[in-house]
């Protein structure tokens, strides 16, 4: 096969070979590999653009931290108030917020303060309510609809021009209305872009391109920190218009220089299109493109004679849907740990705004880490150690925090988030290797679906570490652990290259599973 492949690259014709072997041989899957073996300036460049939409993703997850905060005030009339008192038990005109201002957060300029906790907390509900709802909704469209890029594009600026809206709400109702489209709107956007960027990049650099849209997703964590201190004495609704409206633009960006998924393409039957964008990615393998096209056997013209896998595929394949369900069940515990860590940093006696940042700042080294952890080691060890780690670390921030060491417990905290980011990034890689190219996506999308899930129930959870001080975060390690021990059920994909259809994943699972019994 590696002597075809050097015949077509030099472009030499040896009579001893077969040409109608060698078009047997010679698959897209082949093409892709060769072409994009180097991972050129172009290269990075479309997964730095495409990678550039979580940090916006990023901003809207965790802007309600700092827009739905509850306000610090003073007292007016120290006779009848001390800061010890419950400002629902005084009158108005005995305190006043600090900064002598109500738009500073929903909180105060909605009048929530004496509301009940369910109805403080009900935009970041909504939020995740939406997120889950538009997941569920966004995985029944097929994956040969409209294509990785549209979907990326379309998700970003629907979330814009939603976080943009939300600055006229008058009140909490419209508020939390239009965090739920905001929530249904980037339900998936990380799901696409991770899926576009995995199929635009070779098996060799998979693991290290992956991580480059998890670190723009970590400085929308820390820049939002920065953004939200230089504004804390303004309106919570600049908040949202300084990270919306630099998104509008992006977007514009976006449609003119991104490049669709090549292997999309050629599911689609566009294989003209999709040379012509290995060509744009890689131009300096023109010449071999232009040859190997001509050995691929013909495609099918039309999309309409192509088939068509969509969602249902994961139900009516008993491998499909033991992968899916393993997948997200392992994702739910770590969306508890990753969203539900930095909300129950509160309990610990720490600045929010240092919190917030250092809980961003751990996430840097892990892309780093993980990368080296995909190329040295297997995909289920790299998964449960870190996984057994994280839930550990979990359970002694709740242990020292009992026993008053704060800043230790502070510092375990931040290795629960940093082992709950690991595994998060871990397998985002390994789902992408295991679901072909044909149902990608919508396995990308119900393995967001699951972490989002687990971030929903998030808000309760840290609830509890109010009566009873960061048990909370012994919660968060045991699902973390506990649900991660499902990863021995997957199968081990390292090494793998990426498969377009059902039947070819089928097909080498089958022939692993032979050698491994053999």
């Amino acid at each position: 096969m590696v002597k075809d492949l050097r015949f077509v690259l030099n472009g030499d014709d040896e009579s001893d070979v077969n040409d109608k072997t060698r078009s047997k041989d010679l698959t897209f899957d082949n093409i892709v590999e060769q072409s994009l073996s180097d991972f050129g300036f172009r290269q990075l460049f479309q997964v730095l653009l495409v990678g550039l939409t979580l940090l916006f993703d990023a901003q809207q997850i965790f802007i309600t931290v700092y827009t739905d905060a509850y306000p610090t005030w003073h007292c007016l009339n120290h006779t009848i108030c001390d800061l010890s008192a419950n400002i629902c038990q005084l009158p108005r005109s005995a305190w006043e917020w600090d900064g002598g201002s109500e738009d500073r957060s929903v909180i105060s300029e909605f009048g929530l303060e004496c509301s009940s906790s369910l109805l403080r907390g009900m935009p970041s509900s909504a939020f995740y309510i939406g997120a889950i709802v538009g997941g569920f909704f966004l995985a029944l469209i097929p994956d040969a609809s409209l294509g990785r890029k549209k979907l990326v594009l379309f998700s970003t600026f629907a979330m814009s021009i939603a976080s943009i809206s939300i600055v006229f709400s008058t009140n909490v109702w419209i508020y939390t209305t239009l965090k739920f489209v905001i929530g249904f709107s980037r339900s998936q956007t990380w799901s696409y872009a991770l899926v576009l960027i995995s199929e635009r990049v070779s098996t060799r650099w998979r693991p290290r391109a992956t991580m480059i849209p998890f670190t723009f997703f970590v400085l929308g964590f820390m820049s939002l920190s920065g953004i939200a201190y230089l504004a804390q004495h303004s309106s919570w609704r600049y908040l949202y218009l300084y990270t919306s409206v630099p998104a509008i633009f992006y977007c514009i960006f976006l449609y003119f220089f991104a490049l669709e998924s090549p292997r999309w393409l050629h599911l689609q039957g566009k294989d003209k299109e999709a040379i012509h964008v290995l060509e744009s990615l890689s131009p300096k393998n023109k010449a071999y493109l232009e040859s190997a096209v001509s050995q691929l056997p013909l495609e099918q013209e039309t999309s309409e004679e192509l088939p068509k896998y969509s969602i249902k595929d994961f139900l009516i394949r008993k491998w499909a849907f033991r992968r899916i369900l393993v997948v997200m069940i392992i994702l739910f515990g770590l969306g508890i740990s990753y969203y539900g860590v930095p909300l129950a940093a509160r309990d610990i006696d720490v600045n929010i705004y240092l919190s917030e940042t250092l809980n961003a700042v751990v996430e840097l080294p892990t892309f780093v880490i993980t990368p080296i952890l995909l190329e040295r080691f297997n995909r289920r060890s790299s998964v449960l150690v870190n996984t057994l780690l994280g839930g550990a670390s979990g359970v002694l921030c709740f242990v020292l925090s009992l026993l008053g060491k704060t800043g230790i417990a502070f510092a375990f905290e931040l290795a629960t988030f940093f082992c709950a980011r690991i595994g998060f990034n871990l397998m985002a890689v390994y789902m992408v290797e295991m679901f072909p190219t044909c149902v990608r996506s919508s396995a990308t999308m119900m393995f967001r679906q699951a972490l989002v899930v687990g971030g929903a129930c998030c808000p309760l959870i840290a609830s509890i570490g109010r009566d009873l001080p960061s048990v909370s975060f012994a919660i968060f390690g045991v699902a973390m652990s506990g649900f991660g021990l499902f990863v021995l059920i997957l199968p081990e994909t390292k090494g793998s290259s990426l498969c377009d259809t059902m039947e070819e994943q089928e097909k080498r699972d089958q022939a692993i599973n032979t050698s491994t019994c053999c």
